[in-house]
């Protein structure tokens, strides 16, 4: 490979290192060997790049907006080298009928072999009239596109759930993508938005394997949603130690203490977003003093909410008093039993041979 990864169809640019390290950190979330880089290396830079088509229906765009911003490395360029985007409304040139053409060509020429991508909610009320495109709704797109897909990734909350969209009361009757697809396999990689190394981990994954990464019982690829928020967070220390944020702005808060009594939803939310992290400033939202809300999650508008308010069944450790105090007050009585054992040892050996040598004389 050369020095430069070049999209031969855009002429964007990627370098070598900064493929090799996307490629890299998309193995460390995967939760592959070393040595399973260069495979991915050679399946992302083969010649056949599969063709991928991006469908947006009730979203914001965050989700790609998110992926387009992620550089060192660059993820959105590097997508770009990875797969050959024959369809994306918001960054594809064409406009109206070119559009609708790009969109035909690239689905009736690869029946079977291209990746859907989708992105934002499906309305289903009232016949799907509240969101339309072409004077097409997006149930009928996602079921003329995603049928003839080889696999689909709903990328985002919305395409996995429903999103804000599907909150009480839910007027358009907003739905994610599994429940009106069916006959195609379907992985969801949620968050508002998501990691993008979550996405990338998935289409290399599927590039490298010819399968999408095994998921939950929420469809989401395991190597990204497998463990809590809470179990990696940097706060969970003081979680178990009983030190919390008490008010935003406090002492506690300044230095960092666990922001669960300020409704941080972490101990009931699947996502990698403590390993992972975001941006360039390799942060999340507990990293800057704000507790997570659970965006990963079925319908967390909902079942998250009021996100201030902290989560109730949990056991906060009382008193200062966490497992780490716990285990230093159960180590000292330890290691005074531990004492009183040598001293006993040592009074016995001392015994041993004070009456061995009178014996002797």
């Amino acid at each position: 490979m050369s020095r430069r990864v070049e999209d031969q169809g855009t002429g964007i640019q990627v370098s070598r290192r900064g493929f090799i390290k996307g490629c890299t950190m998309a193995a460390a979330a995967l939760g592959l060997a070393e040595t399973m880089v260069p495979k991915l290396v050679e399946a992302a830079t083969s010649p056949k790049r599969p063709p991928v088509v991006w469908l947006h229906f009730q979203e914001c765009t965050g989700c790609t907006e998110s992926l387009l911003r992620a550089s060192h490395p660059d993820i959105g360029k590097l997508i770009l080298d990875i797969i050959s985007l024959d369809y994306h409304e918001t960054v594809m040139a064409p406009s109206g009928f070119q559009a609708e053409k790009s969109l035909d060509d690239a689905v009736s020429g690869n029946v079977g072999k291209f990746i859907c991508v989708v992105e934002g909610a499906i309305p289903t009320k009232d016949g799907g009239i509240y969101c339309k495109i072409a004077d097409r709704t997006a149930m009928d797109i996602l079921d003329d596109v995603g049928s003839k897909a080889a696999a689909v990734i709903a990328i985002g909350t919305c395409a996995s759930f429903g999103g804000i969209q599907a909150a009480e009361p839910n007027p358009t009757g907003a739905v994610g993508v599994t429940k009106l697809l069916s006959g195609t396999p379907v992985i969801n990689i949620p968050g508002c938005p998501p990691n993008p190394i979550s996405f990338l981990g998935t289409v290399l994954h599927y590039l490298t394997f010819k399968r999408l990464p095994r998921t939950d019982q929420l469809g989401r690829p395991l190597f990204a949603y497998g463990r809590k928020n809470h179990d990696q967070c940097e706060r969970r220390a003081h979680f178990d130690e009983g030190r919390f944020v008490e008010q935003f702005g406090d002492e506690g808060h300044r230095q960092g203490y666990c922001l669960y009594k300020m409704g941080c939803k972490g101990p009931q939310t699947f996502a990698n977003c403590p390993a992972v992290r975001f941006n360039d400033a390799d942060v999340w939202p507990v990293s800057c003093g704000h507790g997570c809300v659970g965006c990963t999650e079925p319908d967390f508008w909902d079942t998250m909410s009021p996100f201030y308010e902290r989560l109730p069944g949990m056991t906060i450790p009382a008193g200062g008093r966490g497992i780490v105090d716990a285990a230093t007050s159960k180590g000292k009585v330890i290691l005074g039993a531990a004492a009183g054992a040598v001293g006993i040892h040592a009074a016995v050996g001392v015994g041993k041979k004070i009456f061995g040598n009178n014996e002797d004389e």
